[in-house]
């Protein structure tokens, strides 16, 4: 039997059904601290309850299509912009008891980028917002989407010790106290500022010198600092630990 035979004769309608949807964490940093997207569901299943922007992934999309769609729809970003948005895939979650409508198989995706707008809810959602991570434990959540929230904030954290991603989370020029105090907002741990300074600068290909100077200097008055962009690394030798992590080292 030759393939066109073979798909003649095949019936899907012989195997049980599974739907495939996609879920974002979305995550940026607002205010100072670290912000996760969510919205609060206006219908069935877990009307009420708190969950991860997402969707059933259409019939003539991809995983990171459907991925970037769900996101623009909640956050208003157009092509221009999403285009500055990091987004990964984080894993599946296939629980045959995870939603009560069917066999519902998420692919979820890891998302961040500077100065993310206001969420505008979709038509299905009561509500949407940038809520900080230290807040999450108030909040109801659906499905099983804080297991995949904890296992999204993990690899975000584990990321930036790796890789350059943390520039993301900036514009395009920033100084070594911004990097800095993504690294302190996103690990939740406050960093040596001259220790952070030293190893950041002796990790080839991190960042680069523009050149250029802020336009003022710090707070307190001292000299303008140094504006560096992302350089062209892709992994980061030596790494940048967890201060929890080289205790475990040492």
């Amino acid at each position: 039997m030759d393939e066109q035979e073979f798909l003649a004769g095949y019936d899907p309608s012989a195997y049980p059904a599974v739907a495939v949807t996609t879920d974002v964490v979305a995550l940026t940093i607002r205010e100072g601290s670290l912000h996760l997207l969510l919205i609060r569901r206006g219908q069935p299943p877990y009307a009420g309850h708190w969950a991860l922007p997402g969707g059933f992934v259409q019939p003539d999309e991809d995983l990171a299509t459907g991925a970037r769609r769900e996101l623009a729809e909640e956050t208003g970003l157009g092509d221009e912009r999403m285009h500055r948005v990091h987004l990964e895939q984080l894993g599946s979650y296939g629980d045959p008891g995870r939603d009560p409508r069917m066999r519902i198989v998420s692919i979820a995706h890891l998302a961040f980028a500077p100065d993310l707008p206001d969420p505008v809810a979709a038509s299905d959602a009561a509500e949407a917002a940038w809520l900080p991570v230290t807040e999450l434990g108030n909040r109801q959540l659906a499905f099983d989407h804080a297991r995949i929230i904890d296992e999204g904030l993990e690899r975000a954290r584990a990321k930036l010790e790796y890789t350059p991603l943390a520039t993301r989370f900036l514009e395009p020029e920033f100084t070594i106290s911004e990097l800095r105090g993504v690294y302190e907002t996103v690990w939740g741990d406050p960093l040596h500022a001259g220790n952070f300074h030293r190893k950041v600068l002796s990790v080839p290909g991190f960042v680069e010198s523009t050149g250029a100077t802020t336009e003022r200097g710090g707070a307190r008055g001292g000299p303008r600092a140094k504006l560096y962009r992302a350089g062209d690394a892709r992994l980061l030798h030596p790494a940048l630990l967890r201060p929890a992590r080289e205790e475990e080292i040492r």
